[in-house]
C-alpha cells in the first residue's frame, strides 16, 4: 500500500502487474481489499490500479456530496497516478455508479468501461434504505449498519456458507468513515443517470449478479440499454459482489471483453 496526495487529500492506492492498465473501483460496502481473489489472474496481463475511495482505509474523506463529485475525484487520482488514456475502468456497486459518472464526465480519459451491479437510478422504494443507513451511521456509527449491509451485499446462502468472508467484510466496513459513508448513501438515493447516458462513448459492458437484490438484473439491463452499443452479461449464482462470490467467472468475463 502507498499514499498519494491529490487535491489536498491522501489517497491510499496500490499498483500491481504489467500490461494494459485496468482501474478497479470498489463498492460502498467494501474497500479495495475486496479484489484480492481476482488480482493475481488479472495482473498476469494487466497493470492494475486500485485505490480506496474517500473515507475508506487510509484515503481521507473528501466532502463529496454527489456521485459526480466522486467521479471527478477518481479522474484526478487517475491523472495523479499517470493512468493513460489507453486504460480500462471496472466498477462494482458504488464504484460502478462512479464509473458511469466518470464515463459521462471524463470519458475521453480512458477507453473501455465495465460496470458491475449498478443502475441508471433507484426506484423510489429502493431509495429509503440509503436514507435509513445514512441516518443510522450518523447517530450510531458504522457498527449499526453492518448486518443490514451484509444482507444487501450477499444472498443468504452465501452468508451461511462463508462465515470467514462475512467476518472479514464486516471488519473492513466497520473502519469506514461514517460521515463519508452517509454522504455516499444519500448520493446514491438521489442519482439519476438517465438523461446523461447518451453522452457515454466508451465501449461498455454491464454485468450483474442474477441474485442481486440491491441492483436487480432488470434495472442493470435498463442501464445497458441506455448506453449506445453496451453489452449486457448477467452472472449466474451471484449477488452484489462478484469478486467474492464468483471470482473465476468475473475474471473470465473481463478477459473476454477486455482481451
Amino acid at each position: 500500500m502507498a499514499t498519494i496526495r491529490v487535491n489536498g487529500l491522501n489517497v491510499e492506492y496500490r499498483q500491481t502487474g504489467s500490461g494494459r492498465d485496468l482501474v478497479l473501483l470498489h463498492s460502498l460496502l467494501t474497500d479495495m481489499t475486496v479484489f484480492a481473489a481476482v488480482e493475481p489472474a488479472l495482473a498476469r496481463t494487466r497493470r492494475l490500479t486500485l485505490f480506496n475511495l474517500p473515507g475508506y482505509g487510509a484515503s481521507i474523506a473528501a466532502d463529496a456530496r454527489s456521485i459526480e463529485d466522486h467521479a471527478d475525484h477518481v479522474a484526478a487520482v487517475m491523472a495523479a497516478l499517470n493512468v493513460p488514456a489507453a486504460s480500462d475502468v471496472f466498477g462494482n456497486g458504488f464504484g460502478g455508479f462512479v464509473a458511469v459518472a466518470l464515463a459521462v464526465r471524463h470519458g475521453g480519459k480512458f477507453d473501455r468501461l465495465v460496470v458491475a451491479d449498478a443502475l441508471s437510478s433507484f426506484p423510489p422504494p429502493a431509495r429509503t434504505p440509503f436514507h435509513t443507513m445514512a441516518g443510522r451511521v450518523e447517530t450510531e456509527g458504522m457498527g449499526a449498519v453492518l448486518d443490514a449491509a451484509i444482507a444487501r451485499m450477499f444472498p443468504a446462502a452465501f452468508v451461511a456458507a462463508h462465515p470467514q468472508v462475512i467476518a472479514e467484510r464486516k471488519a473492513a466496513l466497520a473502519k469506514a468513515d461514517a460521515p463519508a459513508f452517509a454522504r455516499a448513501c444519500r448520493a446514491l438515493a438521489v442519482l439519476d443517470f438517465s438523461p446523461e447516458l447518451g453522452k457515454i462513448r466508451n465501449r461498455t459492458l454491464v454485468t450483474v449478479g442474477e441474485l442481486d437484490a440491491t441492483t436487480p438484473p432488470a434495472g442493470a439491463a435498463q442501464l445497458a440499454q441506455g448506453i449506445a452499443g453496451a453489452q449486457f452479461r448477467p452472472l449466474a449464482n451471484c449477488g452484489h459482489c462478484p469478486m467474492l462470490e464468483q471470482p473465476a467467472a468475473l475474471v473470465a468475463l473481463l478477459d473476454e471483453f477486455l482481451g
